[in-house]
């Protein structure tokens, strides 16, 4: 893992204290920064969120969908869980801590945003970072290639969709309009743009993309790190006054990330999957794409809303919480083997 991997919680809460403390000292800077919109796009954010996001999917090759046959089982499950339980699990847990046993400890004119923005972060399937939890865990590369290539794939037609029915289900008005527009700067074109640029680059030979990658991957990590500012910038007051707010989002956060991981892991047990296809396989099915989860939230509901505070922390427990199912995954291994 690069320095910011490793140490992305840590970043996340210097982002946080740096946030605050600017949106006190700068309030009419920040505020000059949210007006500048178009048709309702902060125009700062959009240039942001391209620069989070391209660099991850120019690592994506859309040729590993041929090889998706030779691990049916485990693609069986990656879909079952990233698509069908992983979404509806977030917005069930989101009504039992946020609208129901954290109601009391939480702003009432918030809690539909919070549940917004934990579904928004659940219906976002990993893509960059999993690679390195693959890694990690010594996972096939060409399997977790094939499944985030797939999961890009149906994230185009399905992100939109699933989100409003989810919202619709928790009784949450769907801005379909700010919705589609989010899917198409932020999934469509990226996605479109990145594969160009990719193409680009492997006619100079695959030495050349991999050195252009290392050379963006920073820019990545930094764009992250300075929409955090902004974010935290516009969320100051609110945490000031409910500093508890962040603890109680990462609570349903951290029980679907488990619940998740263990259900992929063990159902690749059960259909007799290897270890080494098992371990992406929960991987993604715990881990969030938070970067689009972020923008989006960010264009339905606003920099200062409660969605975007609900998917930072989502950004904010990524890391300990997946080295923690790397380590079970890996610790485990022997059982799994039994089987």
């Amino acid at each position: 893992m690069g320095l910011f991997e490793r140490y992305l919680s840590l970043w996340v809460l210097l982002c946080i204290a740096l946030g605050i403390a600017l949106g006190q000292a700068l309030p009419a800077v920040f505020e000059a920064v949210a007006a500048l919109e178009v048709a309702a796009v902060n125009l700062p954010v959009g240039v942001l969120i391209w620069v989070m996001i391209i660099p991850m999917l120019v690592k994506i090759d859309f040729a590993a969908l041929g090889s998706l046959r030779q691990h049916g089982r485990g693609i069986a499950v990656t879909l079952l869980v990233n698509w069908l339980v992983k979404p509806f699990s977030m917005a069930l847990l989101g009504w039992v801590f946020i609208r129901q046993l954290f109601a009391p400890l939480l702003p009432a004119a918030e809690l539909d945003s919070y549940v917004a923005g934990l579904i928004l972060l659940a219906a976002a399937p990993c893509t960059a970072m999993v690679f390195v939890w693959s890694r990690l865990t010594g996972g096939d590369p060409l399997f977790t290639l094939s499944q985030v290539a797939l999961n890009d794939s149906i994230m185009v037609v399905a992100f939109a969709p699933l989100v409003g029915l989810l919202l619709g289900l928790s009784a949450i008005a769907v801005p379909w309009d700010t919705l589609l527009v989010s899917v198409l700067l932020y999934i469509l074109v990226p996605v479109l743009l990145a594969q160009w640029l990719r193409r680009q680059l492997l006619r100079q030979g695959t030495a050349v993309l991999a050195r252009a990658i290392m050379r963006v991957e920073p820019w990545s990590m930094a764009a992250l790190l300075l929409t955090l500012v902004l974010l935290f910038a516009f969320q100051g007051d609110a945490i000031v006054r409910q500093p508890l707010v962040i603890a109680l989002l990462a609570v349903p956060i951290l029980l679907q990330v488990l619940f998740n991981a263990g259900l992929a892991y063990w159902l690749n047990r059960q259909l007799g999957e290897r270890h080494e296809i098992a371990c992406p396989s929960a991987l993604i099915g715990a881990s969030n794409f938070f970067e689009l989860a972020v923008a989006t939230a960010i264009s339905l509901f606003g920099f200062d809303s409660g969605a975007a505070l609900a998917t930072v922390v989502g950004v904010l427990i990524e890391v300990p919480v997946m080295l923690g199912v790397v380590a079970v995954v890996n610790r485990s291994k022997g059982w799994y083997q039994r089987a």
